[in-house]
Protein backbone atom coordinates (compact mmCIF):
# COMPACT_ATOMS: atom_id res chain seq x y z
CA UNK A 1 0.00 0.00 0.00
CA UNK A 2 1.34 3.42 -0.97
CA UNK A 3 1.39 5.14 2.40
CA UNK A 4 3.91 7.32 4.19
CA UNK A 5 4.34 8.84 7.63
CA UNK A 6 2.32 11.92 6.71
CA UNK A 7 -0.75 9.83 5.83
CA UNK A 8 -0.10 7.60 8.82
CA UNK A 9 -0.07 10.61 11.16
CA UNK A 10 -3.37 11.86 9.78
CA UNK A 11 -4.87 8.44 10.42
CA UNK A 12 -3.50 8.54 13.98
CA UNK A 13 -4.64 12.09 14.75
CA UNK A 14 -7.54 11.10 16.97
CA UNK A 15 -5.19 9.33 19.34
CA UNK A 16 -3.18 12.51 19.79
CA UNK A 17 -5.96 14.82 20.94
CA UNK A 18 -4.80 14.50 24.54
CA UNK A 19 -1.48 16.12 23.67
CA UNK A 20 0.70 17.45 26.43
CA UNK A 21 4.07 19.11 26.56
CA UNK A 22 7.10 19.40 28.81
CA UNK A 23 9.37 22.40 28.92
CA UNK A 24 12.54 23.76 30.47
CA UNK A 25 14.54 26.94 30.27
CA UNK A 26 18.26 26.53 29.53
CA UNK A 27 20.20 26.02 26.33
CA UNK A 28 22.79 23.34 25.71
CA UNK A 29 26.14 24.05 24.08
CA UNK A 30 27.96 20.71 23.78
CA UNK A 31 31.38 20.58 22.20
CA UNK A 32 33.63 17.83 20.95
CA UNK A 33 37.38 17.81 20.46
CA UNK A 34 37.07 15.56 17.43
CA UNK A 35 33.91 15.38 15.29
CA UNK A 36 31.99 12.12 15.38
CA UNK A 37 31.82 10.39 11.97
CA UNK A 38 28.18 9.82 11.08
CA UNK A 39 25.97 8.30 8.40
CA UNK A 40 22.44 9.63 8.00
CA UNK A 41 19.84 7.12 6.75
CA UNK A 42 16.70 9.03 5.80
CA UNK A 43 13.34 8.70 4.08
CA UNK A 44 13.49 12.39 3.17
CA UNK A 45 10.66 13.64 1.00
CA UNK A 46 7.71 12.19 2.90
CA UNK A 47 7.46 14.03 6.22
CA UNK A 48 9.34 17.36 6.25
CA UNK A 49 11.09 16.66 9.56
CA UNK A 50 13.85 14.73 7.73
CA UNK A 51 14.73 17.99 5.94
CA UNK A 52 14.98 19.82 9.27
CA UNK A 53 17.14 17.02 10.66
CA UNK A 54 19.55 17.17 7.72
CA UNK A 55 19.80 20.93 8.13
CA UNK A 56 20.57 20.59 11.84
CA UNK A 57 23.17 17.91 11.18
CA UNK A 58 25.02 20.13 8.71
CA UNK A 59 25.23 22.81 11.42
CA UNK A 60 26.66 20.60 14.16
CA UNK A 61 30.45 20.91 14.51
CA UNK A 62 30.36 17.87 16.80
CA UNK A 63 29.44 15.71 13.79
CA UNK A 64 31.18 14.87 10.52
CA UNK A 65 28.74 13.60 7.88
CA UNK A 66 30.50 10.88 5.89
CA UNK A 67 27.51 9.60 3.93
CA UNK A 68 23.81 10.35 3.54
CA UNK A 69 21.74 7.36 2.46
CA UNK A 70 18.19 7.04 1.21
CA UNK A 71 15.88 4.67 3.07
CA UNK A 72 12.52 3.03 2.42
CA UNK A 73 12.05 3.07 -1.35
CA UNK A 74 11.46 6.10 -3.62
CA UNK A 75 15.24 6.03 -4.04
CA UNK A 76 15.64 8.30 -7.12
CA UNK A 77 13.28 10.92 -5.67
CA UNK A 78 14.93 10.91 -2.25
CA UNK A 79 18.46 11.00 -3.72
CA UNK A 80 17.61 14.05 -5.85
CA UNK A 81 16.24 15.83 -2.79
CA UNK A 82 19.47 15.12 -0.93
CA UNK A 83 21.61 16.25 -3.85
CA UNK A 84 19.82 19.54 -4.36
CA UNK A 85 19.68 20.31 -0.62
CA UNK A 86 23.40 19.63 -0.18
CA UNK A 87 24.31 21.69 -3.23
CA UNK A 88 22.16 24.67 -2.24
CA UNK A 89 23.63 24.72 1.25
CA UNK A 90 27.27 24.39 0.17
CA UNK A 91 27.82 20.73 1.16
CA UNK A 92 28.02 19.03 -2.21
CA UNK A 93 31.15 17.04 -1.35
CA UNK A 94 29.16 14.76 0.94
CA UNK A 95 28.60 11.38 -0.74
CA UNK A 96 25.05 10.17 -1.39
CA UNK A 97 24.07 6.50 -1.19
CA UNK A 98 21.07 5.53 -3.30
CA UNK A 99 19.01 2.70 -1.89
CA UNK A 100 17.50 -0.14 -3.95
CA UNK A 101 14.67 0.59 -6.37
CA UNK A 102 11.99 -1.15 -4.32
CA UNK A 103 8.55 -0.37 -2.94
CA UNK A 104 7.37 2.18 -2.14
CA UNK A 105 8.17 3.71 -5.53
CA UNK A 106 7.28 7.08 -6.99
CA UNK A 107 7.65 10.56 -5.55
CA UNK A 108 6.20 12.69 -2.82
CA UNK A 109 5.19 16.15 -1.69
CA UNK A 110 8.50 17.75 -2.73
CA UNK A 111 8.57 16.41 -6.30
CA UNK A 112 8.12 19.93 -7.70
CA UNK A 113 11.34 21.06 -5.99
CA UNK A 114 13.49 18.51 -7.86
CA UNK A 115 11.56 18.29 -11.13
CA UNK A 116 14.43 19.85 -13.10
CA UNK A 117 17.29 18.59 -10.93
CA UNK A 118 19.59 15.94 -12.36
CA UNK A 119 21.52 13.86 -9.86
CA UNK A 120 24.13 13.11 -12.54
CA UNK A 121 25.32 16.71 -12.15
CA UNK A 122 25.84 16.41 -8.38
CA UNK A 123 29.49 17.37 -7.70
CA UNK A 124 30.00 14.78 -4.98
CA UNK A 125 30.08 11.01 -5.28
CA UNK A 126 26.82 9.14 -5.77
CA UNK A 127 26.85 5.45 -4.81
CA UNK A 128 24.34 3.40 -6.79
CA UNK A 129 24.53 0.53 -4.28
CA UNK A 130 23.51 2.32 -1.13
CA UNK A 131 23.62 -0.75 1.09
CA UNK A 132 27.23 -1.50 0.14
CA UNK A 133 28.14 2.15 0.68
CA UNK A 134 26.83 2.01 4.27
CA UNK A 135 28.86 -1.15 4.90
CA UNK A 136 32.02 0.25 3.32
CA UNK A 137 31.97 3.54 5.24
CA UNK A 138 31.52 1.74 8.56
CA UNK A 139 34.03 -1.03 7.93
CA UNK A 140 36.72 1.34 6.61
CA UNK A 141 36.37 3.99 9.31
CA UNK A 142 39.28 4.26 11.78
CA UNK A 143 36.77 5.52 14.37
CA UNK A 144 33.41 4.01 15.29
CA UNK A 145 30.67 5.47 13.11
CA UNK A 146 27.35 6.73 14.43
CA UNK A 147 24.49 5.62 12.18
CA UNK A 148 21.59 8.05 12.55
CA UNK A 149 18.45 6.43 11.20
CA UNK A 150 15.40 8.67 10.87
CA UNK A 151 13.11 6.49 8.77
CA UNK A 152 12.04 2.88 8.39
CA UNK A 153 15.18 0.77 8.12
CA UNK A 154 15.07 -1.94 5.42
CA UNK A 155 18.42 -0.77 4.01
CA UNK A 156 20.01 -0.73 7.46
CA UNK A 157 18.70 -4.26 7.99
CA UNK A 158 20.12 -5.27 4.59
CA UNK A 159 23.50 -3.82 5.54
CA UNK A 160 23.50 -5.88 8.74
CA UNK A 161 22.57 -8.96 6.73
CA UNK A 162 25.34 -8.31 4.20
CA UNK A 163 28.02 -7.61 6.80
CA UNK A 164 27.09 -8.30 10.45
CA UNK A 165 30.45 -6.94 11.59
CA UNK A 166 29.30 -3.36 11.01
CA UNK A 167 27.72 -3.56 14.45
CA UNK A 168 31.21 -3.82 15.94
CA UNK A 169 32.33 -0.49 14.47
CA UNK A 170 29.14 1.52 14.76
CA UNK A 171 26.50 2.70 17.15
CA UNK A 172 22.86 3.27 16.24
CA UNK A 173 20.86 6.39 17.02
CA UNK A 174 17.28 6.34 15.79
CA UNK A 175 13.92 8.06 15.80
CA UNK A 176 11.92 4.97 16.64
CA UNK A 177 9.03 3.72 18.71
CA UNK A 178 6.54 4.69 21.37
CA UNK A 179 7.21 3.54 24.92
CA UNK A 180 4.83 5.30 27.31
CA UNK A 181 3.34 8.09 25.16
CA UNK A 182 1.83 8.09 21.69
CA UNK A 183 1.57 10.74 18.98
CA UNK A 184 1.15 14.27 20.33
CA UNK A 185 1.73 13.10 23.90
CA UNK A 186 -1.28 10.76 23.94
CA UNK A 187 -1.36 8.70 27.13
CA UNK A 188 -1.47 5.37 25.29
CA UNK A 189 1.60 4.10 23.37
CA UNK A 190 1.05 3.19 19.73
CA UNK A 191 2.78 1.73 16.70
CA UNK A 192 5.12 4.50 15.54
CA UNK A 193 5.52 4.90 11.77
CA UNK A 194 9.26 4.20 11.37
CA UNK A 195 8.82 0.87 13.15
CA UNK A 196 5.38 -0.06 11.84
CA UNK A 197 6.31 0.58 8.18
CA UNK A 198 8.71 -2.38 8.28
CA UNK A 199 8.58 -4.11 11.64
CA UNK A 200 10.89 -6.95 10.57
CA UNK A 201 13.64 -4.51 9.55
CA UNK A 202 13.14 -2.48 12.74
CA UNK A 203 13.44 -5.64 14.80
CA UNK A 204 16.74 -6.47 13.11
CA UNK A 205 18.12 -2.97 13.57
CA UNK A 206 16.96 -2.66 17.17
CA UNK A 207 18.34 -6.04 18.24
CA UNK A 208 21.74 -5.89 16.51
CA UNK A 209 24.94 -6.05 18.52
CA UNK A 210 25.64 -2.34 18.57
CA UNK A 211 25.03 0.33 21.16
CA UNK A 212 21.55 1.74 20.58
CA UNK A 213 20.00 5.08 21.49
CA UNK A 214 16.47 6.01 20.44
CA UNK A 215 14.10 8.92 20.75
CA UNK A 216 10.58 7.51 20.77
CA UNK A 217 7.40 9.57 20.50
CA UNK A 218 7.70 10.16 24.25
CA UNK A 219 10.22 12.90 23.45
CA UNK A 220 10.46 13.59 19.71
CA UNK A 221 6.68 13.67 19.33
CA UNK A 222 6.47 16.80 21.51
CA UNK A 223 8.82 19.03 19.48
CA UNK A 224 7.64 21.97 17.42
CA UNK A 225 8.60 25.59 16.81
CA UNK A 226 6.32 28.61 16.85
CA UNK A 227 6.30 32.22 17.93
CA UNK A 228 9.61 34.06 18.08
CA UNK A 229 11.69 30.93 17.59
CA UNK A 230 9.97 30.00 14.36
CA UNK A 231 10.04 33.57 13.06
CA UNK A 232 13.82 33.64 13.50
CA UNK A 233 14.17 30.71 11.15
CA UNK A 234 11.54 32.05 8.75
CA UNK A 235 13.42 35.36 8.45
CA UNK A 236 16.98 34.00 8.53
CA UNK A 237 19.12 34.60 5.41
CA UNK A 238 21.18 31.49 6.20
CA UNK A 239 21.22 29.00 3.30
CA UNK A 240 20.19 26.05 5.47
CA UNK A 241 17.28 27.98 6.98
CA UNK A 242 16.05 29.34 3.65
CA UNK A 243 16.27 25.92 1.99
CA UNK A 244 14.36 24.26 4.83
CA UNK A 245 11.61 26.89 4.61
CA UNK A 246 11.47 26.63 0.81
CA UNK A 247 10.85 22.89 1.16
CA UNK A 248 8.44 23.32 4.06
CA UNK A 249 6.27 25.72 2.07
CA UNK A 250 5.98 23.23 -0.79
CA UNK A 251 5.27 20.37 1.64
CA UNK A 252 2.56 22.39 3.39
CA UNK A 253 1.03 23.38 0.06
CA UNK A 254 0.91 19.74 -1.02
CA UNK A 255 -0.89 18.94 2.24
CA UNK A 256 -3.42 21.72 1.54
CA UNK A 257 -2.32 23.68 4.60
CA UNK A 258 -0.13 26.29 2.97
CA UNK A 259 -0.58 28.93 5.69
CA UNK A 260 1.04 26.84 8.44
CA UNK A 261 4.52 27.35 6.99
CA UNK A 262 4.28 31.06 7.77
CA UNK A 263 3.44 30.56 11.44
CA UNK A 264 4.82 27.35 12.92
CA UNK A 265 6.65 24.13 12.15
CA UNK A 266 5.12 20.71 11.90
CA UNK A 267 6.14 18.18 14.56
CA UNK A 268 9.93 17.88 14.37
CA UNK A 269 10.52 14.24 15.30
CA UNK A 270 13.82 13.59 13.50
CA UNK A 271 16.05 16.44 14.70
CA UNK A 272 15.99 14.88 18.17
CA UNK A 273 17.87 11.83 16.87
CA UNK A 274 20.55 14.12 15.42
CA UNK A 275 20.87 15.83 18.78
CA UNK A 276 21.17 12.53 20.67
CA UNK A 277 24.10 11.54 18.50
CA UNK A 278 26.28 14.07 20.31
CA UNK A 279 24.49 15.01 23.56
CA UNK A 280 21.75 13.77 25.87
CA UNK A 281 21.63 16.47 28.52
CA UNK A 282 18.23 17.89 27.55
CA UNK A 283 16.59 14.46 27.87
CA UNK A 284 15.83 12.02 30.64
CA UNK A 285 17.52 8.81 29.52
CA UNK A 286 16.57 5.33 30.69
CA UNK A 287 18.24 2.01 29.98
CA UNK A 288 15.35 -0.18 28.83
CA UNK A 289 14.92 -3.59 27.14
CA UNK A 290 12.83 -2.90 24.03
CA UNK A 291 11.17 -5.53 21.81
CA UNK A 292 9.57 -4.86 18.44
CA UNK A 293 6.30 -6.71 17.94
CA UNK A 294 4.97 -7.95 14.61
CA UNK A 295 2.49 -5.08 14.47
CA UNK A 296 5.13 -2.42 15.09
CA UNK A 297 4.81 -1.75 18.80
CA UNK A 298 7.94 -1.16 20.88
CA UNK A 299 7.33 -2.77 24.26
CA UNK A 300 9.42 -3.09 27.40
CA UNK A 301 10.40 -6.75 27.72
CA UNK A 302 13.08 -7.98 30.13
CA UNK A 303 14.21 -10.55 27.56
CA UNK A 304 14.88 -7.93 24.87
CA UNK A 305 17.90 -5.86 23.84
CA UNK A 306 18.86 -3.12 26.30
CA UNK A 307 19.11 0.35 24.81
CA UNK A 308 19.30 4.01 25.79
CA UNK A 309 15.83 5.55 25.53
CA UNK A 310 14.98 9.26 25.75
CA UNK A 311 11.75 8.85 27.70
CA UNK A 312 11.11 12.47 28.76
CA UNK A 313 12.44 15.99 28.42
CA UNK A 314 14.52 17.66 31.07
CA UNK A 315 14.62 20.89 29.05
CA UNK A 316 12.47 20.95 25.92
CA UNK A 317 12.82 24.70 25.50
CA UNK A 318 16.58 24.29 25.71
CA UNK A 319 16.46 21.88 22.79
CA UNK A 320 14.20 24.24 20.82
CA UNK A 321 16.66 27.09 21.41
CA UNK A 322 19.58 24.92 20.33
CA UNK A 323 17.77 23.90 17.14
CA UNK A 324 17.04 27.51 16.23
CA UNK A 325 20.55 28.73 17.05
CA UNK A 326 22.20 26.01 14.99
CA UNK A 327 19.98 26.39 11.92
CA UNK A 328 20.26 30.20 11.94
CA UNK A 329 23.99 30.37 12.73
Amino acid sequence: MNINRRKFLKASAAAALSAGSLAGCRTDSPSAASPIPVILATDIGDDIDDTWALGLLLKCPELSLKLVATEYGKAPYRAKLLGKFLEKTGHSRIPIAVGPDVEPRGQGALAEWVRDYGLNAYPGRVHSDGVSAIVDVIMNSPQPVTLICIGPMPNVAAALEREPRIAQNARFVGMDGSVRLGYGGAATPCAEWNVKANAAAARKGLSADWDITITPLDTCGLVGLDGERYQRILQSPNAVATTIIENYRLWSKAGKNEAQAEHHSSTLFDPVAVYLSFSQSFCKMERLPIRVTDDGLTVIDDRAKQMNVATAWRDLDGFRDLLVERICS
